[in-house]
């Protein structure tokens, strides 16, 4: 018997599940008219960063290494954990990272739907202790989380041409220093969502433009049985699965390599995380 959905509301219009799969409640009302909606808000406004030419989208400082390596640091040594027990992390797929490890050698990007106050984490555990720069969202960085957001390797995407390309000039870098990358593509967080969203295509453009391998993850959910009931009030339990590598192809024009590796990447998410049928397509660029 199908389940139907509909009583979550338009953005789970048409959803469909495997048999077997959770779809927990709602967090809120989300649109289902416009997917790219920013439903968490900025914690508190508490700088006014301009994010033009004269930003540091890569801090070399000293001060910026010291905070990157300890706030690196204490993820490892208690974040990892606590999301073990407060979520009930599983990661499923992850020795697909190490079978493919010389694919990496050069850098890779991730890719996840974002639906978690966690996810990063969850990202960072299932890479096995690797470091990843993450393009974010701006203005997050002016909140009480862009300090952190910053420390953890948040690379703020600027609005205008100058900042752009100061951006793009970070971005080189790191891929010169064959660093890895995380993008979010659906570009913004809503808790607890089950269906997967339409991608930017902006995450793939890079991907192209630096030949870098694309490995598609997706955070599921779990009902919380047990002792983590004890924990309800943070949600379900969490799920993340890794997929396999999708390698861009030099010969093939850009624009429709970043639109074959945005498909593809979503089709997997979709597969790993049992959605049957979802509401919204890959893309609505």
């Amino acid at each position: 018997m199908v389940k139907d959905y509909s009583s979550f509301g338009p953005a789970y219009r048409d959803f469909q599940v495997k048999e077997g799969v959770y779809v927990p409640e709602p967090a809120a009302e989300f649109p289902g008219d416009n997917p790219f909606t920013r439903m968490t808000p900025i914690r508190g406004k508490v700088q006014d960063l301009k994010f033009d030419e004269t930003y540091p989208y890569l801090d070399k400082s000293l001060k910026f290494k010291i905070w990157h390596f300890l706030i690196y640091l204490t993820t490892w040594v208690a974040a990892f954990p606590l999301n073990r027990i407060r979520f009930g992390l599983k990661i499923e797929g992850r020795e697909k990272i190490r079978k493919n490890r010389k694919l990496f050698a050069n850098g890779m990007m991730t890719v996840c739907n974002h639906v978690h106050r966690w996810d990063m984490i969850c990202v960072l555990q299932a890479m096995r202790y690797r470091q990843a720069w993450i393009p974010m969202y701006a203005q997050a960085f002016n909140g009480k989380d862009g300090f952190l957001m910053k420390h953890i390797g948040g690379i703020a995407i600027p609005d205008n041409f100058k900042g752009l390309r100061k951006f793009d000039q970070a971005i080189d870098e790191l891929h010169s220093r064959k660093r890895w990358l995380h993008i979010f593509p659906e570009s913004c967080s809503w808790y607890n969502y089950a269906p997967l969203r339409p991608f930017k295509i902006g995450a793939f453009n890079m991907a192209c433009r630096y030949a870098l391998p694309v490995l598609p993850m997706v955070i599921s959910f779990r009902p919380r049985t047990g002792w983590r009931r004890l924990f309800s009030k943070y949600g379900p339990l969490v799920t993340i699965h890794v997929g396999d590598p999708i390698v861009p192809n030099p010969d093939a024009s850009r624009k429709e390599e970043a639109a074959r590796i945005r498909d593809l990447a979503h089709k997997a998410m979709l597969d790993m995380a049992g959605i049957v049928s979802n509401p919204w397509p890959s893309s609505i660029d």
